[in-house]
């Protein structure tokens, strides 16, 4: 049993960080219909925005934070102007191509810019406690805790956005009927830089807390966790903000008890066929629902 709930534990941790960048491509997708796979990578440079300001500026951890969110929300304005908006009507495999040069172009910059090697973020970034629940039999991290805690707290502010504000509202407009939505007044361009400006913001906290977390950066960071998010995304539903939490965290357990019971080298391809599963049995993800289209 103890070893169930420290399992558990590590999953929903690890969900944590998968729901963050799991949330960023669900946003763009419901918005645009573009399966973002630079998104990961957004992540990374996230990361390593995290590394320069806490080892060169001396910021602690949550200032590091704001300022790669801030930097990465930035990025992803420049590259939804620059790489996706001149394909807006083209077909969704160009744009998907497109997406997948954006990423080998942000890897491989950062390959030249800061070289291949894995750095660590300074010792004592994070106070490093553990704490006994359980009568003992279960170790909570103090990584643990902020990993959950910084994601629910994104997780509701995202929520308001959503719900309660003007650009939560035309977000929604627009994803429901881009056009109607800009017959009704509203700035669909605007509103598609925000939706990549508050995704690129969330890839970039993920991408310090996995930083701290394994306390391992590298250029090629992003690709498993990337795919791995985007693979919760579709197990939730691709598009639905809800979805794409229960999908992380189903995700984060299952590899978690994968790599307790089984073995750490198994639980990329669980992650992976899970994806097959779910596109055999409900392509829609688990909160999703068939949507006849009108012909």
């Amino acid at each position: 049993m103890a070893e169930f709930l420290q399992q558990l534990v590590n999953g929903i941790s690890l969900g944590s960080i998968y729901a963050l960048i799991a949330l960023g491509y669900t946003m763009v997708y419901g918005i645009i219909k573009l399966i973002n796979f630079a998104h990961g990578d957004v992540m990374m440079v996230g990361a390593y925005v995290g590394l320069f300001a806490t080892a060169v500026l001396g910021l602690d951890v949550f200032m590091a934070m704001l300022l790669a969110m801030v930097v990465c929300a930035v990025l992803g304005v420049v590259i939804e102007r620059l790489a996706y908006k001149p394909l807006r009507h083209s077909t969704r495999i160009a744009a998907l191509i497109t997406a997948i040069g954006v990423s080998l172009f942000l890897e491989y910059i950062m390959v030249w810019g800061v070289g291949p090697q894995q750095r660590t973020y300074p010792t004592g970034t994070l106070t490093d406690a553990s704490f006994r629940i359980f009568n003992g039999q279960v170790t909570v991290t103090s990584k643990d805790m902020v990993t959950l805690l910084v994601s629910l707290g994104l997780t509701v502010i995202l929520t308001y956005i959503v719900h309660r504000t003007r650009i939560g509202k035309a977000m929604r407009a627009v994803s429901y009927d881009g056009e109607a939505a800009m017959l009704m007044g509203i700035n669909v361009n605007s509103t598609i830089s925000a939706t990549f400006a508050i995704g690129s913001a969330l890839a970039a906290a993920a991408g310090v807390l996995i930083g701290v977390y394994y306390n391992s950066v590298d250029p090629l960071m992003g690709i498993i966790p990337g795919l791995k998010a985007f693979v919760a995304a579709v197990l939730g539903g691709i598009g639905i903000i809800p979805g794409a939490l229960l999908g992380s965290y189903l995700m984060g357990i299952v590899e978690a008890f994968v790599s307790g019971y089984g073995s750490s080298m198994y639980r990329d391809a669980v992650a992976f066929g899970i994806l097959i599963l779910i596109l055999i049995i409900k392509p829609v993800g688990l909160l999703g629902k068939n949507v006849g289209e009108k012909v």
